[in-house]
């Protein structure tokens, strides 16, 4: 075993979840514990869900029905229940009613609390409201709104009558919302005057209006008044949510729905085409949000949970969903982690008393160029958990985070999966070593593999991550494209997930990500990910962040162009150019020299951190870049095209 840099120790050994579900089955070690629960991922699921205190209004006679295929499985059946009574109505009509759900700190730095007992009478409101809107089973609403603790409520609003929440990044654009609207046939759609970010307002209204003048099904739309700015105002089409929802009854009963009804549908963040509608149910999102919040995270009621997201990105509702279940508290930031200066996050995680952190590995670059005295200004030990997720890390930047951030005390449970799982495939666990830049090994009961170009499993390459037994919360098709699930899932080999992730499983039995296989570089017949050059030129101390493309070649067949964001303190030239250059070439050898480097001031990325590199590719070689909605800086885009 080499290169281990974390052991469980103390609590995580013997006082974590996880634990108490291995003592309880008599489970001696971690290898153990993972091998059972893919062998019998029927016997998993069902006493994982009793371990982690799921209820139910009728259990389910049989947990997995695949008599239609892995496609098509369909999970608990005749089991009844509704996610609100589980994250909600149980919390607040008991002890644990008064008891913080939900901490908020705005863009200007201003806080807002709100306990089980308020949220819980804010959620009838809301629902009730949804229901004078004409609002049923199975209708879908649209959450357009800043990060605000009202995305909660409605959310819940939603999901207690049954009605399916379809929840929007904030900074798309109106065409991005509407097709979102209309695919989903979204019936109402709740949205805000404005909200702010980095200290300037954002005109969400005005995007929801092009929106919906594009999407005939919207009868209503509700608008909250964040910002207390002048808007266009439609009588008979807007309402204010103040109008609206206080005048309520704040009773309001719970749906009894069944296992396979809708909760969520979730639309991925594609760069190119019609964005994909994931369609998710109660039962299949709680599970597989309990399990991983609560054995992976080891969330308990008294811990403070923070993940930097948006709502419309998958750990928005996986923050809410897993969190609430376990009557525990989270946070809810509607700035940016280094405005109004670069320890803003590390503040907000010291002011709240924050146990359990997750980030991006493209923010942690981003707030490194900043240094670590940023850190050391604050206390940090109340943090016993960091969590990671969206791309690959690189050594330099998971070191870092493990080092300055979680002071070598904590894990760093770096998960992986998808929007199409709203949960992981591979995630460690607290009792687990790990490596720099490890995931450790398969997700419990996921039973995932590395494969070669032949469909064979492979140990020690470069492989296709794949899954060979269906789970819960995995998609129920695209919404409205059945063909296209199965074109993107399920073609390369029958009844197997192919997710479209590099991976590989080193001598020790640890797993690690190497980037999306439709982001492959291959020169002279050798294939490579983009994170292992990316990671080669951040390991120079004048690179911050690192984005690595195949371009076309005449004689390689491709060649690799970077682009480079430095350090502050460092300036572009041509020595630093044929520097960065040799760099790559001193750690992936000759064959991998970059073609080009070019100097770049921003790397264009999505909300959620996730570096778009195939619309860097698009717009470096001239092309149609397609579909820029889920961009967050679309000047960076730009700025590729003249690099210098």
């Amino acid at each position: 075993m080499k290169n281990i840099i974390w052991k469980p120790y103390g609590d995580y050994k013997t006082k974590s979840n996880i634990k108490r579900f291995m003592r309880k089955h008599k489970i001696k070690d971690y290898d153990e514990l993972i091998k059972k629960s893919i062998a019998d991922t029927e016997w998993f699921w069902d006493a994982a869900l009793k371990d982690l205190g799921v209820e139910w209004y009728e259990p389910y006679t049989k947990v997995l029905d695949a008599s239609a295929g892995f496609p098509w499985a369909k999970w608990f059946i005749g089991g009844k229940m509704n996610i609100v009574h589980n994250c909600l109505d149980r919390h607040a009509l008991g002890w644990r009613r008064n008891k913080l759900a939900v901490i908020w700190e705005a863009d200007d730095g201003s806080v807002r609390t709100v306990s089980y007992w308020q949220l819980y009478n804010e959620v009838n409101r809301l629902a009730n409201a949804l229901k004078s809107l004409g609002i049923k089973k199975g209708d879908a609403v649209g959450i357009y709104m800043p990060m605000v603790p009202e995305i909660v409520t409605v959310l819940m609003g939603c999901l207690k009558i049954g009605a399916v929440a379809i929840p929007v990044f904030s900074g798309f654009g109106a065409t991005a919302l509407a097709t979102r609207l209309g695919d989903a046939e979204a019936k109402v759609l709740f949205t805000a005057d404005g909200s702010a970010r980095r200290g300037k307002l954002v005109q969400i209204k005005r995007e929801a209006d092009k929106a919906v003048a594009m999407t005939p099904s919207i009868k209503s739309v509700v608008v909250l008044k964040r910002m207390g700015v002048d808007i266009d105002f439609k009588e008979g089409r807007d309402i204010w949510w103040h109008d609206l929802v206080p005048k309520q009854s704040s009773q309001c009963e719970t749906e009894k729905l069944d296992a396979e009804d809708y909760s969520l549908i979730i639309y991925t963040s594609g760069t190119t085409g019609k964005p994909k509608g994931t369609v998710h149910t109660h039962a299949g999102c709680m599970a597989q949000m309990a399990k991983e919040l609560g054995y992976y995270f080891d969330v308990k009621e008294e811990d403070t949970f923070f993940w930097v997201t948006d709502i419309g990105w998958m750990m928005g509702p996986w923050e809410i969903i897993g969190v609430q279940n376990f009557g525990g508290t989270y946070l809810i930031f509607e700035g940016a982690p280094d405005y109004p200066q670069p320890d803003r996050l590390w503040d907000v995680c010291e002011r709240h008393g924050v146990t359990i952190l997750g980030i991006s590995p493209t923010a942690i670059r981003l707030l490194m160029r900043s240094g670590v005295d940023w850190v050391k200004k604050h206390d940090l030990s109340k943090i016993r958990i960091l969590g990671s997720t969206g791309e690959p890390w690189d050594p330099e930047s998971y070191q870092w985070f493990f080092e300055h951030v979680g002071g070598k005390r904590c894990p760093i449970i770096n998960i992986s999966g998808g929007t199409e799982i709203v949960g992981c495939l591979m995630a460690p666990l607290p009792i687990a070593s790990l490596k720099p830049c490890t995931l450790r090994g398969p997700g419990l009961a996921m039973d995932i593999d590395v494969y070669d170009e032949d469909g064979k499993p492979i140990r020690g390459g470069i492989g296709h991550l794949v899954c060979k037994k269906p789970a819960p919360s995995m998609t129920k098709g695209f919404l409205k494209d059945p063909d296209r699930y199965i074109s993107t899932y399920f073609s390369r080999w029958p009844n197997i997930w192919y997710h479209g992730d590099w991976a590989h499983v080193d001598e020790d039995g640890y797993w690690f990500l190497h980037g999306r296989a439709d982001d492959t570089i291959k020169v002279s017949g050798r294939r490579t990910g983009p994170a292992e050059i990316e990671a080669a030129l951040i390991e120079h101390p004048a690179v911050s962040e690192a984005a690595a493309i195949g371009v076309p070649h005449e004689i390689k067949g491709e060649g690799v162009v970077c682009f480079v964001v430095l350090h502050p303190a460092h300036q572009p030239s041509e020595e630093l150019r044929n520097e960065l250059k040799e760099q790559v070439v001193k750690i992936m050898g000759k064959t991998l020299r970059p073609e080009d480097l070019r100097f770049v001031t921003a790397l264009p990325k999505t909300r959620s951190a996730k570096i778009v590199r195939g619309v860097i590719r698009k717009k470096w070689l001239g092309q149609d870049v397609g579909d820029i909605a889920s961009v967050e800086n679309t000047d960076a885009i730009e700025e590729i095209a003249r690099a210098k």
